[in-house]
């Protein structure tokens, strides 16, 4: 992997309507992710946190979308600073803060690739618009944003769209998924690793399988978005959207591990962890082992 790496914290919270996840990147960094990455001899550049703007008082949503104006501008930020990353050919990091920040992340990659590549580990797809939203909340429609599905204020993020292929992209970990969501990875024909066919298969299975599929589709490059309610929520309680069933930490690590190994991994972001919602940290200090093992961290 790259050895230079750039960390960009992103203290959002605005894709949903939990308070406490724009401190996801100072929890994360509280629990050394910068000393654990430096012990892995990395150039480290931390970026520090961005600004993200807060809405002037409770905003109705608009077309089912809440705080859309401060969503994209956050974005649209984030999407400036890592296309400098990448341009400078180092490894972006992004600490979120929620999960519409992924928007803003794949728009400062995406361009730097002819065939981009997505493992998007995560309990959602994260493919509804605000046509088919329950909640409205932004932090569920990144992924659609991404292939070119959803508001034009968000779609058209650093001047193009769409950012990736569906069929590009790999969801893994599923296990909370809205019927629009559903309809829509049948007719895009997404692959999608559900947590009964990770139950079935095994992760080693899931993570060979998942990685020759990005293979066969000639990909060059690969963005992994990891969202720490893929992991269950007794074992990572700080997040915003839990849901039974879900990862154990050695199960992430075997992942994390995998992804390492594959050397395909060219860029990453870990997002959602909420400290309000956490127990000692616990959560923050999952996202930085689950980091080490992706960048290289080995027993022996």
């Amino acid at each position: 992997m790259n050895k230079q790496l750039s960390i960009i914290g992103v203290p959002m919270d605005l894709g949903q309507n939990r308070r406490g996840v724009d401190m996801g990147p100072s929890a994360i960094r509280y629990a050394g992710v910068i000393e654990r990455l430096e012990q892995l001899k990395y150039d480290i550049e931390d970026l520090g946190d961005l600004v993200i703007s807060r809405p002037g008082e409770e905003q109705e949503k608009k077309d089912n979308l809440r705080n859309l104006e401060e969503v994209r501008e956050g974005n649209i930020k984030l999407a400036e600073e890592v296309d400098k990353v990448v341009s400078k050919n180092r490894f972006p990091l992004v600490l979120g803060g929620d999960h519409s920040i992924a928007m803003g992340t794949l728009a400062g990659i995406a361009k730097h690739y002819e065939n981009l590549g997505v493992i998007w580990y995560d309990a959602h797809a994260d493919l509804n618009s605000g046509e088919t939203s329950p909640s409205g909340n932004i932090h569920g429609m990144p992924l659609a944003v991404s292939i070119g599905i959803g508001h034009e204020k968000l779609t058209g993020i650093h001047g193009y769209q769409p950012k990736i292929k569906p069929e590009n992209i790999v969801i893994i970990g599923a296990r909370s998924v809205d019927e629009g969501e559903r309809e829509l990875i049948k007719e895009k024909g997404i692959k999608v690793f559900s947590m009964h066919e990770v139950d079935r298969l095994g992760m080693s299975q899931v993570m060979q399988d998942s990685l020759g599929y990005l293979e066969s589709r000639n990909v060059d490059g690969v963005h992994l978005s990891l969202d720490l309610d893929s992991l269950d929520p007794g074992e990572a309680p700080g997040v915003g959207t839990p849901v039974m069933g879900g990862f154990s930490y050695r199960e992430s690590h075997l992942a994390m591990e995998m992804l390492n190994e594959s050397e395909k991994i060219t860029s990453a972001e870990f997002v959602e962890v909420n400290p309000i919602l956490d127990e000692k940290n616990k959560t923050a200090t999952m996202a930085v082992g689950l980091l080490g093992s992706l960048l290289g961290e080995k027993l022996k």
